[in-house]
């Protein structure tokens, strides 16, 4: 199954600096496992796990960013976001926070690597979703609040996260459980039925 999983994270500030290279780990194990890769196409750790994802070549994912932007023109000169690593960019015209919903009612699964408050809204739409969701330990800002958070405030599928502070193990344990989720799921078993249903944004 070619799932579309998110990578969340903070597009500036401390954990940018601390944890880049974390996000893009998180991207090219995304790729490895030849899924495909969801992000908010900005800037920040959303872009280094583009660029992760960019690094495995002959991957049969797809690289799907979604930008708060109208256009192509909005997404560059206004919002000034990058555009090179993606292999498709969502348009959704509905800046930055109806982005965060259409980008996680998008994904299978979400997973949080830093942070700040974007971050927390969008694994809060998550839970909220049912999605599975990942969790980065040792990343830094919001993914390293959601255990506390979780111990102090009742959410939908607390008891479900996923966490590590690994990239490589934390995204096959994300992968694991979308197995088990959908094994009931039928399909017509070829590459073009899964193509149309998972790899097209939106």
């Amino acid at each position: 199954m070619r799932y579309q999983i998110c990578v969340s994270g903070a597009a500036s500030g401390d954990t940018v600096t601390a944890s880049h290279q974390l996000a893009y780990d998180l991207g090219k194990e995304i790729a490895k496992a030849n899924k495909s890769l969801t992000s908010g196409a900005t800037t920040g750790l959303p872009h280094y796990a583009a660029m992760g994802f960019a690094s495995v070549k002959n991957t049969t994912g797809v690289s799907v960013g979604f930008s708060p932007a109208s256009s192509f023109r909005e997404h560059v000169a206004v919002y000034k976001l990058p555009t090179k690593e993606f292999d498709y960019i969502n348009f959704t015209g509905m800046e930055y926070v109806g982005r965060d919903v259409y980008l996680v009612r998008s994904s299978d699964a979400v997973v949080t690597v830093g942070g700040r408050m974007g971050s927390l809204h969008e694994f809060a739409t998550a839970l909220e979703s049912r999605k599975v969701c990942g969790v980065l330990l040792g990343s830094g800002g919001t993914a390293d609040y959601i255990p506390t958070l979780l111990e102090r405030v009742e959410a939908p599928g607390a008891k479900d996260v996923i966490y590590d502070t690994n990239p490589a193990r934390l995204i096959k344990k994300v992968i694991k459980a979308l197995d088990e989720k959908y094994e009931d799921f039928e399909h017509d078993g070829t590459d073009e039925h899964l193509d149309g249903h998972y790899n097209r944004a939106g």
